[in-house]
Parts: C-alpha cells; sequence; structure tokens
C-alpha cells in the first residue's frame, strides 16, 4: 500500500496499491444487501445494508479464495446525497475492513440496481499464485 508523504495523511485508505509479485487477480462484482433468497435486507438503513454488503463480499472473495485482506481496491456506492449517510456507510466499511486501509473511492449515487438498495461495495483483489 502507498502512503505518499506527499499527500493528506488524515485519509483512511492508502492512495494506490502496488503488486510486484506473481499474482491472480479477482474482480468482484458489486456485493449488494441481499439475503440468500434475493431480497434487500435492512429497507432504509444505511448501516444495516453495508453489514450484509460486507458479509456478502467477504463470501464472494472466499469463494474465489481471497479474503478482504486480499482486496487492493474498492468503490463503495451509496444511494444518498446526504454525506451523512456516506459517513455512516463508511465507518460499516471500515469496521469490516479493519486496518487493511486499501485505495477507496466513496461516491454518493441517484439509484442502485435493486429495489431499496441503498449501499453496495465492489472490489479487486490480488493473491500469490502458486509457483
Amino acid at each position: 500500500m502507498i502512503r505518499s508523504p506527499d499527500l493528506a495523511q488524515t485519509v483512511e485508505y492508502a492512495y494506490a496499491a502496488v503488486a510486484d509479485v506473481p499474482v491472480r487477480a479477482i474482480w468482484a462484482a458489486g456485493a449488494c444487501p441481499l439475503d440468500a433468497d434475493g431480497t434487500t435486507v435492512a429497507v432504509g438503513d444505511v448501516a444495516g445494508q453495508t453489514h450484509q454488503v460486507m458479509r456478502n463480499l467477504v463470501t464472494a472473495l472466499g469463494s474465489a479464495g481471497a479474503a478482504l485482506t486480499d482486496v487492493v481496491k474498492t468503490t463503495v456506492y451509496v444511494a444518498s446525497s446526504r454525506r451523512e449517510d456516506l459517513a455512516e456507510a463508511w465507518k460499516v466499511y471500515r469496521d469490516h475492513m479493519g486496518a487493511h486501509d486499501v485505495p477507496s473511492t466513496l461516491l454518493g449515487v441517484t439509484v442502485l440496481g435493486y429495489p431499496d438498495q441503498l449501499v453496495e461495495v465492489e472490489a479487486v483483489a490480488l493473491i500469490t499464485s502458486p509457483e
């Protein structure tokens, strides 16, 4: 992870990520706040949806042999124009990511794809390839 001393040190993410090893790349589709039946959970609750999104992202990455600690880039989408909603989603996202502060973009958007969906997180992960 690159944390340039020439850029603000107050942000909760690295500015870039570099991998100089043979790797397997995983591009995860946007994780959505859906349960196993495809129903949107926690309707109207940004934090509740973000928790479900992160659980679903962990599952998707795990199916590809990766974990959150293998993620090198994320994009967090929140269907809101309120900064408070973006901050709420970001806090839950950061709680799940822990000390792994990958480069990330946080966006407020007009609408997401599923009924009542407020949050979506897409990710790119890299894992070391067997030699």
